[in-house]
């Protein structure tokens, strides 16, 4: 059976209430925290490294929750939803391979930001290739990515590490 290639927002918050791949295994953030409206590519192939790709978008308004409040006077998206966009996707992308477990950011190597998301940008792209995927009683996935406004690259993480735990008690 070939696996799905995209997905769409409803799908996406499928996802965020457990119902995509299960309420036991990984699940997407629900609004506010899902920072992405769609996935618009998804494959276990190319990249980077050849190990698998995710390309997802979110479409910037001025009126996102973050912009009232981040900061007054001088709105912009804080740099650390977009790297949570990017831990998001690399555990989403271990349950679409069919890793068991719920997932946890388990750290990253860099991270740069070298821009801005202002509330007149019209949307953000995320990028992730995936270097290594461990399917195994370990289920962990390690990617670098990028993100861009409007065409521009501006933020780049490496090594982003993602882990699926089917006990999250002792964690």
């Amino acid at each position: 059976m070939e696996k799905q290639h995209s997905f769409t927002r409803e799908e996406l918050l499928m996802s965020g209430r457990g119902e995509l791949y299960g309420p036991q295994n990984a699940q997407l953030p629900l609004p506010n925290m899902l920072m992405m409206d769609r996935i618009v590519h998804i494959s276990d192939e190319g990249g980077k490294y050849g190990k698998g790709e995710i390309i997802a978008e979110l479409d910037i308004n001025p009126d996102l929750w973050f912009f009232d409040c981040h900061f007054q006077g001088d709105p912009v998206m804080p740099g650390c939803l977009g790297l949570d966009a990017m831990w998001q996707l690399v555990g989403f992308y271990l349950c679409w391979m069919g890793g068991p477990g719920k997932g946890r950011a388990l750290g990253c190597g860099e991270v740069k930001f070298t821009g801005q998301v202002l509330p007149t940008a019209k949307k953000v792209t995320y990028k992730v290739d995936l270097k290594r995927v461990i399917l195994r009683k370990l289920v962990m996935g390690i990617a670098d990515a990028t993100m861009e406004v409007d065409g521009k690259q501006i933020y780049e993480a490496t090594d982003l590490r993602v882990g699926l735990f089917t006990s999250t008690q002792d964690f």
